[in-house]
């Protein structure tokens, strides 16, 4: 599988907001977001429900695969994708590391992605601990 997920109840917003506190607990930051529904909207005037990219990176992780092999950054950054399934449920949708950065031959970049993989699998196990309020 290329991904794993979580669905919370919750309001999209509340639910983005506790996921990027539980990030940062990993010390995972998002370095880009992609608000689909935004971009849909503009180009092509179509209504969908909330649906964001994030981009989520370790600086230290991603140094270490950059230095040991440069064109592996083609793999990163590890993308979460937060969606409104219906209003009041929210499916976290997290790029499985191992499955992308596996595709190198690189022992250390695979090395990688399993503590990323362990990172992401404790952010989405915070994640079904929580009680987010609407």
């Amino acid at each position: 599988m290329y991904e794993f997920n979580i669905t919370l109840s919750g309001s999209f917003d509340k639910v983005k907001e506790t996921l990027l506190a539980v990030l940062m607990q990993e010390q995972l930051g998002i370095v880009s977001e992609i608000d689909v529904q935004a971009t849909l909207k503009k180009k092509m005037d179509l209504s969908i429900p909330s649906y964001h990219i994030l981009g989520a990176c370790n600086p230290k992780l991603t140094s270490q695969i950059i230095e040991d092999e440069p064109n592996a950054g083609a793999l990163l950054p590890c993308n979460i994708v937060v969606r409104e399934e219906v209003p009041g449920k929210v499916v976290i949708s997290f790029m499985d590391p191992d499955a992308v950065l596996g595709l190198s031959d690189s022992k250390l970049v695979n090395d990688i992605a399993v503590i990323a993989r362990e990172k992401l699998q404790r952010v989405a196990d915070k994640l079904a601990e929580v009680q987010i309020a609407a």
